[in-house]
């Protein structure tokens, strides 16, 4: 799995500083620390070095990707640029990559490099080297290092793992599971998606909060007394970061003392998503409570079709993203984009636009 070069990455990661402090108040969209004086934002060894830390990569709005395929489950970069482009316009300053809403475990290993080095490399163009999280979560182990592998060339800031998918699996089990990335040399994640995965129970985030190459978590359980459980548990840590990924407990969580956001509806209405952070950081609260109310207008989408196929769907329309998706998701027919269009007509002035 080529160690060497893996342990190497660690040890200058260790030689070349420690953590960054925590984000704040009243911060933009998302905070992140520049690379080093001289770095370019497509140079990896510069990129590794960038060192920043769990509650500052999760802090603000991060927008979980959809996927933009060239074709039925193929992901392009070149596609994927409409999106981008709008979605910085938008003012948003960090991604995730083959997440739910990217149609991650869909796709195969081998269609992630390509998509994943490009869209880093746009995305830091635009952005002035945005921050990337991506995706690795997998069935199992050797699954999930291979997909790390995979995308490593892109110099993500962090990876991304859920518990492993499909089977039930035991605490020890689990632990092991996260505890393998170690030796990568890449920050890591935890994604707690209880419908997807083995649920992140308040016993093991005790414990992953004790692995040091874990920096936060992503929590999308809608448990709000988990979501507090977690926040303790980070708490014991300098620098590990707790996001929200329930889309309508976004501002429950925000109030709680949550870093920041992951919400796949951010990829439709990323200035609405900006304005919730931004307003509850400030003290607006009236302006926190319309965005969040904005938000869950938008969620209604999923009435008429339930997940990624309806976002894509409402892109499409508006020129940012082809509708296609990988099997066995399918796009939506003309009746429900009709459907959809005239539910979020009324909306249109706060959705993302070319």
């Amino acid at each position: 799995m080529g160690g060497g070069a893996h342990g190497a990455r660690q040890a200058e990661r260790s030689k070349s500083g420690g953590a960054s402090e925590a984000p704040q108040r009243g911060a933009g969209l998302n905070q992140y620390a520049a690379p080093p004086r001289g770095a370019t934002s497509h140079d990896g060894a510069d990129a590794e070095r960038r060192h920043i830390g769990g509650r500052t990569l999760l802090s603000g709005v991060i927008v979980p990707l959809v996927t933009p395929m060239d074709r039925p489950g193929r992901p392009s970069a070149p596609a994927a640029d409409p999106l981008l482009t709008a979605l910085a316009a938008a003012g948003a300053r960090g991604l995730m990559l083959f997440g739910s809403n990217g149609e991650g475990p869909l796709l195969p290993t081998s269609e992630l490099a390509e998509f994943a080095v490009g869209v880093t490399r746009r995305w830091r163009e635009l952005t002035d080297n945005g921050p990337v999280l991506v995706n690795v979560t997998a069935p199992g182990t050797a699954e999930a290092l291979a997909r790390a592998e995979a995308v490593l060339p892109a110099a993500p800031d962090a990876l991304v793992l859920g518990p492993p998918i499909y089977f039930h699996h035991r605490h020890d089990e689990i632990v092991a599971h996260y505890a393998a990335l170690a030796d990568l040399g890449v920050p890591v994640v935890a994604y707690n998606a209880p419908r997807y995965s083995n649920p992140l129970t308040p016993a093991l985030l005790d414990e992953l909060t004790g692995l040091a190459h874990l920096v936060g978590i992503k929590d999308s359980s809608g448990d709000l007394a988990l979501f507090g459980h977690a926040l303790a548990a980070a708490r014991r840590r300098d620098d590990f970061g707790v996001s929200q990924g329930a889309e309508r407990q976004a501002l429950d969580a925000l109030r709680l003392g949550a870093d920041g956001m992951v919400l796949g509806v951010a990829n439709l209405a990323p200035a609405v998503t900006a304005e919730l952070f931004r307003a509850h950081h400030d003290g607006r609260d009236e302006d926190a409570r319309r965005a969040q109310r904005l938000l869950d207008e938008v969620l209604a989408l999923h009435t008429v079709r339930p997940g990624v196929p309806a976002v894509k769907a409402v892109l499409a329309a508006r020129g940012l993203c082809p509708p296609h998706a990988a099997a066995p998701f399918t796009p939506c027919s003309d009746k429900e984009l009709q459907a959809l269009l005239d539910l979020l007509g009324p909306l249109d002035a706060h959705l993302v636009r070319a």
